[in-house]
């Protein structure tokens, strides 16, 4: 789905491949020593390689045991040499024996330090155990990706002559009301301007002008915005008011709008209009356009947490 090197998840790659039942062949599988193997998976995971393994697949042998696999069955996928052998381990994880395994229980999960826990069919799940991610709440994550990404175009734009950022690409017209969204000078300050006017709208100020802009000028609208377009929705969420209802005296005549909308307003036109600035870029910047930012939200949280 994604490109990039996840080392974490290759390591446990490593420990959960049916092959590898050992930690001689875990560390084989990975290019290192035994030592050095347990070192650093137990670095990464605050769990020892060949315990994780032991737990997961227990985990897994629960799920198919839900889903009506036979005891005998389950035991030897789990790589235990015994139904006995199984049934005690088994046991001793849950605290029930696995013939009083419920149908239809999704998650089996046992006690984990770090969260990572089997997922059905052949996958892992890592749970937040720390619950210290407030920013991972999908509408602070795609407020805050917004507004870095279209920093990043105002960034890329700076490469472009006059004549490539204001030509007319398009007759298309995304927001009537918004004005053109024909050029990339165009389509970057109504990236901007949509929070300016919204923003404006909410705190019952005028509207803002909105006229042709150069990319100092657009950085520096977008530098005085975000901070308070990010306090302006922290402010909503903390009060609860998502279903509040704005009567925007700026519309001719008067309209009313539930916040919550609002803002999911913004955001899906402002995805909209940074695809098309992204895609304009990258016919006019040189290089392979394979090596551009797509603008996924999953790659750029995962550099933000690199940085």
């Amino acid at each position: 789905m994604t490109n990039g090197r996840d080392r974490l998840r290759e390591l446990l790659d490593v420990v959960l491949d049916e092959d590898n039942a050992t930690l001689g062949e875990m560390a084989q599988d990975a290019y290192v020593s035994p030592y050095h193997f347990t070192r650093q998976f137990s670095r990464g995971t605050g769990e020892p390689p060949v315990a994780m393994r032991r737990r997961v697949l227990l985990e897994r042998a629960a799920w198919k045991l839900s889903t009506g696999a036979t005891v005998t069955d389950v035991a030897f996928e789990a790589g235990y040499d015994s139904v006995e052998g199984f049934s005690r381990a088994f046991s001793r994880a849950f605290g029930y024996p696995p013939s009083a395994t419920r149908p239809g229980t999704n998650r089996n999960w046992l006690p984990s330090a770090n969260g990572v826990h089997f997922h059905p069919p052949m996958s892992l799940w890592v749970e937040n155990t720390a619950k210290d991610r407030p920013d991972m709440d999908p509408t602070s994550l795609l407020l805050h990706h917004d507004l870095d990404d279209t920093r990043a175009l105002l960034r890329l734009a700076a490469d472009l002559d006059e004549e490539q950022y204001r030509r007319t690409r398009t007759a298309e017209v995304i927001l009537t009301w918004d004005g053109p969204d024909d050029s990339i000078a165009s389509v970057l300050d109504n990236l901007i301007w949509a929070k300016e006017v919204w923003l404006a709208a909410i705190d019952g100020a005028d509207t803002p002008r909105h006229e042709p802009a150069d990319l100092p000028t657009l950085t520096r609208r977008l530098d005085d915005i975000a901070p308070r377009w990010l306090n302006t929705v922290r402010e909503i969420d903390r009060r609860g008011g998502w279903g509040d209802t704005l009567i925007d005296a700026l519309c001719d005549p008067p309209e009313s709008f539930v916040l919550g909308s609002v803002i999911a307003h913004v955001l899906t036109y402002s995805a909209h209009r940074r695809q098309r600035a992204r895609q304009w870029l990258r016919g006019e910047l040189p290089g392979d356009p394979a090596e551009h930012d797509d603008g996924d939200p999953i790659m750029w949280l995962r550099r933000r947490d690199r940085a």
